[in-house]
């Protein structure tokens, strides 16, 4: 009897063992997914047309249907909120940018999510410097001459592609460095704000390269300084911020891709490697380099460090600045 009651239980926790792994493996989510929506927080734009290049390929990695689904609104907090609170098995891939997962953090009393506890960084995707761009009625031809002109012109008009964006906040940063009196007239998107500009209704933008360059080239608006610590290499002889006297002058906009936090580590991987290699694809990298964005691919961790520090680095601008949600 004794010599049997051992073995019996051995059976008994092999048995128990055994249902608990088949419990695990069966919980854990299918991926790829039927079809996984990728989901923008702005119409229009590089978020969308990035989202777009991607879409197909992914569909083609993966063997799955994958769609682009935008959800404009609330500057980009709504689709965020959208992926923060949806399923865990990665179908829903958020691109992300730098308003609802960097500035809406500070800028928002109530955001509706935690752009750190709730989302899983897949990867970096695109980043660029901005444009200081003027209308060329401004007798202004560099950071020098827009800062003398301003001050001059108290209550000096500037556009911004939306409120607590880059755009804006880059812009108002400046104001700060520079102690210029400004006014802000935001827009719905950066087309509506370039037919302003354009038309001499507003003077001024932080704008980036893709959106500001066709009307650069076509004389309807002027090159001053681009925001990044190099210069833009298809403006070589446009200085930065920081070679024309604002030394501690830097803001890139940037794009990335992130699932909900919980979806399984297996799943952020595939998409890390699957989407690191979409980015590197030359047609994909030749589209994004006509719009003058630099592909910058990079591990989970280091595009979770990087936010972070986004998130510290504007929150302080912000604080600084007194913006405020419009």
């Amino acid at each position: 009897m004794n010599s049997v009651f051992p073995r019996k239980i051995d059976v008994a926790s092999f048995l128990f063992a055994a249902l608990l792994a088949s419990f695990a493996a069966n919980s854990q989510p299918v991926f790829p997914p039927r079809q996984i929506n990728v989901v923008v927080p702005m119409a229009g734009g590089t978020a969308d047309v990035l989202a777009r290049l991607v879409a197909p390929k992914l569909a083609q990695a993966l063997s799955t249907t994958v769609i682009v689904d935008s959800r404009p609104g609330a500057g980009g907090n709504i689709a965020t909120d959208h992926v923060a609170k949806g399923p865990q098995d990665g179908s829903l891939l958020l691109v992300g940018v730098n308003a609802p997962l960097v500035v809406n953090n500070t800028l928002f009393k109530n955001l509706p999510y935690d752009p750190v506890r709730d989302f899983s960084p897949v990867t970096m995707g695109v980043s660029t410097s901005q444009y200081l761009v003027v209308h060329p009625s401004l007798p202004v031809y560099s950071v020098k001459d827009f800062v003398a002109y301003v001050k001059a012109h108290p209550g000096f008009p500037y556009a911004s592609v939306g409120t607590g964006g880059a755009s804006h906040l880059t812009m108002e940063m400046f104001r700060t460095q520079a102690d210029l009196q400004m006014t802000h007239v935001p827009y719905r998107g950066a087309g509506p704000a370039l037919t302003d500009l354009v038309a001499g209704n507003v003077k001024a933008a932080f704008l980036v390269p893709g959106n500001a360059l066709p009307y650069v080239a076509s004389g309807r608006l002027r090159l001053i300084a681009s925001s990044g610590r190099q210069r833009v290499a298809a403006t070589p002889d446009v200085p930065t911020m920081i070679e024309s006297g604002f030394d501690n002058f830097e803001a890139i906009a940037w794009i990335g891709f992130l699932v909900r936090s919980g979806t399984p580590s297996s799943v952020v991987q595939r998409y890390h490697g699957e989407l690191t290699k979409i980015l590197q694809m030359p047609e994909v990298r030749t589209r994004l380099a006509e719009m003058q964005f630099e592909v910058a691919p990079g591990t989970p961790g280091a595009f979770s460090a990087f936010m972070k520090e986004e998130i510290a680095r504007w929150g302080a601008v912000i604080k600084a600045t007194g913006v405020t949600a419009e």
